[in-house]
């Protein structure tokens, strides 16, 4: 199993400047590459409290002070975006990067990139479906034609630069549409599966759709990948883990949740996330491993997990001592089963 780091950059308490957040948040991509972390994945948000309106600049800038780890976006929010520039952005970072370059493509879980770029919200799986189509025919053949709706119409036209690989991963994120299972499936992309509340478990039925569509389509099992991203934290102890982390959680998700609804979190509604069921993967490196573990066996087998923990306003040593115990305890854990 790959086991990696997801950001969005996030900077709501911080009382440091936009440039030191930065600087910070690229020294956790070098640590995590130095201790041996698979991936880290940059966000896509346009709004004040992230700094990741531009992933594959960050990522780029990543590329060039790393050597191992693979780079990928967390997602790109692409019903939002000209697939043409995607593709030229993150085959560039292929080539800066020496082929460690993904993409993780989604529809986002925030609407701001709507209105920004000019489409309409009650397009939104209309413009994905659309533009994911053009962003794979582009992957796949070096010139194309090809038509839409929601773009100028390709003919015989060349898209470069082209990627060190061929073909460049690109995942499908999804959080809880069965249509998205079912479409990853079919399309026979490696599904990324956000779980960010609630029990893991009960996922399962929807991967198990994934899986189902793919062999249906005739995908090999092996092609069928499944990554995992949760809220994650690790510290000395459970008990540390848990506090350090919940502070700064509440904070993010109660702000959130005034814009979608949601009651302000509290610490039993934390302490049942962070128990044996729960989503969050947040405690000691054996706790973590073990968590890890638990839900890709109920998940039928997990390719990829990544943590998200930046955004629960922890200090830069805390994120950066949580990235030296994945790197040396939780990846040897989980690797020795």
């Amino acid at each position: 199993m790959e086991i990696g780091i997801d950001s969005f950059a996030a900077t709501i308490g911080s009382n440091q400047s936009n440039m030191d957040s930065m600087a910070q948040l690229l020294q956790r991509i070098e640590t995590a590459d130095r201790v041996g972390l698979d991936v880290f994945g940059i966000g896509e948000h346009h709004r004040r409290e992230f700094l990741d309106s531009a992933p594959a600049v960050i990522l780029a800038a990543a590329a060039a002070r790393t050597k191992n780890i693979k780079l990928t976006s967390a997602v790109t929010v692409l019903s939002a975006a000209d697939p043409v520039r995607v593709f030229q952005e993150f085959a560039t970072l292929d080539l800066i990067s020496q082929g460690r370059a993904e993409l993780v493509v989604g529809r986002g879980s925030f609407t701001d990139s709507f209105p920004l770029f000019g489409f309409k919200l009650q397009d939104y799986d209309d413009l994905f479906a659309e533009k994911l189509d053009l962003l794979l025919k582009i992957r796949d053949q070096e010139v194309i034609t090809w038509s839409g709706r929601f773009r100028p119409a390709l003919k015989e036209q060349a898209i470069y630069p082209r990627p060190v690989q061929s073909p460049i991963p690109v995942w499908l994120g999804v959080g809880g549409t069965p249509a998205s299972f079912a479409r990853a499936g079919t399309l026979g992309l490696p599904l990324m599966v956000a779980i960010i509340g609630g029990e893991t478990h009960r996922f399962r039925p929807l991967i198990d759709l994934y899986r189902e569509a793919g062999a249906k389509a005739g995908h090999a099992p092996e092609k069928l990948k499944v990554g995992l991203h949760s809220l994650g934290f690790v510290a000395a102890t459970t008990q540390e883990a848990h506090d350090e982390f919940f502070p700064g959680y509440a904070t993010t998700f109660t702000k959130i949740g005034r814009e979608r609804g949601w009651p302000p979190v509290t610490r039993p509604h934390f302490d049942a996330q962070v128990g044996p069921r729960g989503a969050l993967v947040i405690g000691s490196p054996e706790e973590v491993a073990e968590k890890i573990l638990r839900h890709s066996e109920a998940l039928g087998g997990v390719s990829r997990f990544t943590f998200q923990m930046d955004n629960a306003h922890l200090q830069q040593e805390k994120l950066l001592h949580s990235i030296e115990l994945i790197g040396t305890k939780v990846i040897p854990l989980v690797a020795k089963g």
